[in-house]
């Protein structure tokens, strides 16, 4: 044993990785050697001996390495604080031969006591954690459980060794997020059905079509309120796993939505870590993609909706009227309450005969009521404030006819605004019908996967910038970039979870984050929340109070903080080769650009309202305005399976202190190809890892790392889902080592 860690993350983790000679393990006696006139395969197999119960259990074994005496395994063994039990737990060290794929043989083994192993392991744990920065709040439990571990060693360029260790947990936003979410989709459509009925007495016409629309309501609040009732149902789980993904039960809850961060630790510098989410692509897969996904299914629906406002006697409104409409409805049912509290303050300043508190409530109302009534009760600059203020008659007194006839006159105006914009909804809704409650019911389901996603990567990247000032200043100023990375293929299926995907992330512009200080630091209240209605919703990220004080004002203020959602796409699989050579790849190529312009939009404002020494530094001396330019060019450049958009986008948002996010179908397969060469990227770039290690690294985070372990929880296999014939059509670096892939059911 050569190298031991301590990792201190919540729960302790004891790790470390292994070399041996000749292969020859010497412990107490207890240990036996075989030598081989060959250069044997060699793998190292870790058993835990409880010395209560006496029973041996494999816990763990390194990667293979082929034809070498000498041996020095980079793949390391992490142990939970619960597991080993005890300082006389053994573990047991077994050194394999791997014949073959099929075949081992003991080459030798020991014993050693974990009490032992912790004693070695004090010297080089001081070495190793002294200057190490932990983010505050490191992945906080009321939100991140279930970590799995995984520590390498690799050398770098100049032959020093850098420790680097994944963790990959599953997020409890999962299911929370969703669940919030469908509870705000039901009331929101029941004050829909209210806002119908309120119309009062229509034509028959009218009044029938009312009915219909309301029935269609009434059939979606029933399958939501369903739907949560089975949510409700489900405790102790985290994710949802692949292979229920068309579940439909489960289709507003994201597919495998993990976290994974890589921490890197080299001699003589400070810990480094980078984060990422990986989930399935946002899609409505109980629903299908026969006739396509969102964006074509919307886009045609739009064209038919002008023919179907002439059948009905309706008039058509564009997406953008309807949407304004939505907008005006939510606010007017906010502007009754605001000015009642405001003509109160008004009378309560009145009773208290308080001039200063007089004016300032008038301005608050003035303000409020922006265009006053041809006959107003009172203005600002009416002789009646210096009326008051000069006089001892009862101020309130006064005051009182004229709040009540403000408040008519407001009650007059919402109940008219009500039901003009609800008519208006309601011809919509009467054109709709029923395409227009399918898709709204498709977009609430990917919506829901998008958000609970985007939500577990804001608050993994403000739990890692808490102590970073020009993080905080960037997120009040400007906002965050949310970068997707999507691996699906325009053919087949794909293009339907494509376009779903696209309109999915597109509507994450409507969301707002706010930090609040929590109630308590009880777990269940460090909860994020969610409300709003489909035009808008704010997620609230609580903190606890010592962490939320150290928040700049702005944002303890509980100012918006916006999120800028872009998506590149490229397709690497054996059906993209087919879209390439005699298929279609506009949608692609589309969604690339479009969202380029956005993320060069987005640098645009950033660097005129943020200095750029906020951005974090890296090794890589490319200007960011250069890699934009290199990005802008391979995005209109017509190159088959183009990966370094992903390759540049990936490298921009880690540059711009964004939120990094990977997809593919289920986040299983493509996605650990992508997170892997991504991480090996880094080390390579980063770090200096040694060119001769790249692709060591490479397959041994592939064979070995949270990312077969995520195929491990999800199927119940760890082998990556490709077959032979799919792996030629990929590209290299997106090939998983031998052995790690074939058939199975995904």
């Amino acid at each position: 044993v050569q190298c031991f860690e301590k990792l201190y993350h919540r729960t302790t983790h004891l790790s470390l990785a292994q070399g041996c000679t000749q292969h020859t393990l010497k412990g107490s006696g207890k240990s036996q050697s075989v030598l081989l006139d060959r250069k044997p395969n060699a793998l190292v197999q870790v058993a835990v001996i409880d010395p209560h119960k006496q029973h041996l259990v494999t816990h763990a074994c390194t990667e293979i390495v082929e034809a070498n005496k000498d041996p020095l395994f980079l793949t390391g063994v992490t142990f939970p604080s619960e597991y080993p039990a005890s300082p006389e737990t053994l573990v047991k060290l077994t050194v394999y031969d791997a014949k073959d794929k099929s075949q081992e043989s003991i080459l030798c083994f020991t014993f050693l006591k974990v009490k032992k192993l912790e004693n070695m392991m004090l010297f080089l744990l001081r070495q190793i954690v002294h200057n190490t920065f932990l983010p505050s709040l490191c992945l906080s439990p009321s939100v991140f459980k279930n970590p799995i571990c995984k520590v390498y060693r690799f050398q770098t360029m100049d032959s020093k060794w850098m420790l680097v260790r994944e963790q990959m947990e599953e997020c409890t936003l999962s299911f929370s997020i969703p669940k919030q979410l469908l509870s705000l989709y039901i009331q929101e459509d029941m004050s829909r059905v209210q806002d119908l009925r309120d119309l009062g007495e229509l034509s028959p016409h009218w009044d029938n079509l009312r009915k219909e629309v309301m029935t269609r309501y009434g059939g979606i609040i029933s399958s939501y309120q369903e739907t949560l009732a089975e949510l409700d149902k489900i405790t102790g789980r985290s994710f949802k796993p692949s292979c229920c993904k068309a579940q439909k039960s489960l289709e507003f809850i994201p597919i495998n939505l993990h976290t994974q961060r890589m921490r890197v630790t080299c001699p003589r510098k400070t810990d480094a870590f980078y984060d990422i989410v990986t989930v399935g692509a946002p899609a409505a897969h109980f629903q299908g993609f026969k006739c396509g996904g969102l964006q074509r299914l919307l886009s045609r629906y739009e064209a038919e909706k002008k023919s179907f406002s002439t059948a009905y006697q309706c008039i058509y409104y564009s997406p953008e009227h309807t949407a304004k409409a939505q907008e005006v409805l939510s606010t007017v049912s906010l502007l009754q309450p605001l000015i009642t509290s405001l003509a109160d303050q008004l009378l309560q300043a009145a009773q208290e005969h308080s001039s200063t508190g007089l004016k300032d409530a008038l301005k608050n109302l003035s303000d409020k009521v922006r265009k006053p009534p041809p006959n107003p009760p009172f203005h600002l600059n009416s002789p009646f404030v210096p009326l008051c203020c000069n006089t001892q008659s009862d101020w309130r007194e006064q005051l009182c006819p004229l709040v009540t006839r403000l408040k008519e006159c407001v009650m007059e105006v919402v109940e008219k605004a009500k039901k003009a914009m609800t008519f208006v909804l309601l011809q919509e809704a009467a054109c709709s019908i029923p395409q227009g409650f399918l898709l709204q019911q498709r977009r609430d389901v990917v919506f829901s996967q998008a958000l609970a996603a985007l939500a577990c990567g804001f608050v993994m990247r403000l739990y890692a910038g808490m102590q970073d000032k020009g993080f905080l200043r960037q997120l009040h100023l400007v906002g965050l970039i949310a970068q997707f990375e999507s691996l699906l293929s325009t053919y087949s299926e794909e293009i339907g979870m494509l376009e779903d995907m696209e309109v999915g992330i597109s509507d994450l512009q409507r969301v707002a984050f706010k930090i609040t200080e929590a109630k308590t630091d009880d777990l269940s209240d460090l909860q994020p929340l969610v409300c709003g209605r489909r035009d808008h919703f704010t997620v609230e990220v609580p903190l606890p109070r010592p962490v939320f004080q150290t928040l700049p004002e702005e944002i303890k203020e509980g100012k918006p903080l916006r999120v800028f959602p872009v998506l590149f796409n490229v397709g690497i699989n054996e059906q993209q080769t087919i879209a390439e050579r005699f298929g279609d790849i506009s949608l692609q190529e589309r969604i690339n650009q479009k969202n380029f312009e956005m993320l060069e939009a987005y640098y645009k404002s950033l660097s005129e309202k943020v200095p750029l020494e906020c951005l974090p530094c890296f090794q890589t001396q490319t200007d960011i305005k250069e890699l934009l330019e290199t990005l802008g060019q391979n995005v209109v450049t017509k190159k088959r399976k183009n990966v370094e958009i992903l390759w540049i986008a990936g490298t921009i948002c880690r540059r711009l202190n964004g939120i990094r996010f990977t997809s593919c179908k289920s986040a299983k397969d493509r996605t650990s190809m992508s997170v892997t060469l991504e991480q090996c990227a880094i080390l390579r770039d980063e770090h200096q890892l040694s060119k001769d290690f790249f692709i060591r690294a490479l397959d041994c985070m592939r064979r070995e790392g949270c990312r077969i372990e995520n195929v491990q929880k999800n199927i119940r296999c760890r082998k990556y889902a490709f077959n032979m014939l799919q792996l030629m059509a990929f590209p290299k670096c997106y090939r998983p080592p031998e052995g790690t892939y074939g058939k199975v059911d995904s």
